[in-house]
């Protein structure tokens, strides 16, 4: 039976999305997503459902860091539409509620009810975790902002449905693999994640990123980040339409390498339904 690792507790969107990926999959929570991906490294889990950004409030924070030195690979992504509840203990009413608990991102995603009642706000470290939290208190003055899931999960009461500021809201999930297992060229939708470091010299990535204009790959993501003190070249995560055995793709590639010091693919899949009606 396939393991999959997630970051967060039952009933979060990342257990979602776990479950409408892999159905018949054991659920593995972990507390945080360094725990995910080493369950994944380590063996006890075969493979991890990551969030890497949201449509409301960008990237998730160090994912793009992580993924690189995981030493993982991508082999597939989801997207997950994002919905909260704002849910209480069994007879709680809203009238009650002076305190709402919940992550930051969704306390982010739902300002509009959070204003309109004039609550206190408590950062939980998992939605469904803030769920839990209060069918724990027990008390009508808290309630939580989670997934429809945790409602009957912990046996709380939804007091307010769908109350996330954005009907379209979504988070983009990547499932991670120690195994590369790259997408087949078929012609067929394809995404290539890959990492790169700039060589020290002037005008290195505007050299290194021409051969995606030059060659018409669309660069759908690009991401820097910083390793040590400052004092090494920048890093990049970067998402490209396409595969590395296209022939746009691969002069692409070519071009890349050759003003790099390092460059290393980290998962060619294929792209989700999602993007042809974005």
């Amino acid at each position: 039976m396939t393991t999959a690792a997630y970051q967060g507790e039952p009933g979060s969107n990342s257990a979602t999305a776990a479950r409408a990926l892999f159905p018949e999959a054991r659920e593995l929570p972990c507390t945080s997503f360094e725990q995910a991906l080493d369950a994944v490294t380590l063996g006890a889990a075969d493979i991890a459902v990551i969030p890497v950004d949201n449509s409301a409030a960008g990237r998730v924070a160090d994912v793009h860091h992580l993924l690189p030195e995981s030493g993982l690979f991508i082999v597939a992504e989801h997207f997950l539409a994002i919905r909260f509840d704002l849910m209480g203990v069994p007879g709680a009413t809203l009238d009650q509620v002076e305190c709402v608990r919940s992550h930051v991102h969704a306390l982010g995603q739902c300002r509009k009810i959070l204003r309109e009642g004039g609550w206190r706000t408590l950062v939980s470290d998992d939605t469904a975790g803030a769920a839990r939290e209060v069918a724990e208190l027990g008390d009508p003055r808290h309630a939580a902002l989670a997934p429809p899931a945790a409602a009957d999960l912990y046996g709380l009461n939804v007091l307010r449905a769908e109350v996330e500021d954005d009907p379209d809201n979504t988070t983009r999930f990547v499932v991670l693999s120690r195994d590369a297992a790259f997408a087949p060229h078929t012609g067929e939708p394809t995404m290539t994640s890959l990492f790169f470091c700039v060589r020290n010299i002037p005008s290195a990535l505007y050299k290194a990123l021409g051969g995606f204009a030059s060659s018409g790959v669309n660069l759908t993501k690009i991401e820097s980040y910083q390793m040590g003190a400052g004092l090494n070249p920048s890093r990049f995560y970067v998402e490209i339409e396409g595969h590395p055995d296209d022939e746009r793709v691969a002069l692409a590639l070519h071009e890349l390498r050759f003003f790099s010091s390092e460059v290393r693919i980290l998962g060619v899949y294929p792209a989700h339904p999602h993007r042809a009606g974005s």
